[in-house]
């Protein structure tokens, strides 16, 4: 299982498309979970439910994702900040798509359907997200000012350099 995880903006949904036709893999995004569950919209979910109802929700639908058949996932934005999601990713290759901030707003200009770009802690929460993201990331990309086919390239070559060291590290138990 190859997910994704970064801030708004950071191109998860269009890169995750791009490794899973390459890889031949389907393609989930956790998001577009919730909104089948719900039957609506994310923002309506959001209103409904208030931030932690719909949080609930999302750590829902990544551990349902997880368990299932092998995939490429795209996590939404706050899914990282449940510590039972986090513990889950342990088990997969998780890749950091990292944006600034800058690049989160330019990309997301006049977006109404993300609530949580309203909020006036941005920064703050911006900030704080990097460091759950990292802490779960087992390879990171930066995404500002590149293309989803550039960041796409650099994801397969890190992810196959991951598994080529980890191929062959020796067993810190045979010596």
């Amino acid at each position: 299982m190859i997910v994704l995880v970064g801030f708004m903006g950071a191109g998860k949904t269009t890169v995750g498309r791009l490794l899973a036709a390459r890889l031949a893999l389907p393609f989930t995004d956790t998001d577009h979970v919730v909104e089948e569950r719900e039957g609506r919209p994310i923002p309506a979910t959001f209103t409904a439910l208030g931030e932690e109802g719909f949080r609930d929700l999302e750590e829902r639908a990544v551990a349902d994702v997880l368990a299932g058949p092998e995939a490429v996932v795209s996590l939404g934005g706050g899914a990282c900040g449940r510590a039972a999601t986090r513990e889950r990713l342990r088990a997969h290759t998780v890749v950091h798509l990292r944006v600034s901030l800058e690049q989160t707003r330019a990309r997301t200009a006049g977006d109404t359907s993300r609530p949580v770009l309203q909020r006036p802690d941005l920064p703050a929460l911006h900030a704080a997200r990097q460091l759950l993201y990292d802490e779960v990331a087992t390879v990171a990309v930066p995404t500002d000012g590149r293309t989803a086919e550039q960041v796409a390239r650099d994801v397969l070559a890190l992810i196959e350099q991951h598994a080529e060291q980890h191929r062959t590290a020796p067993d810190p138990e045979d010596r």
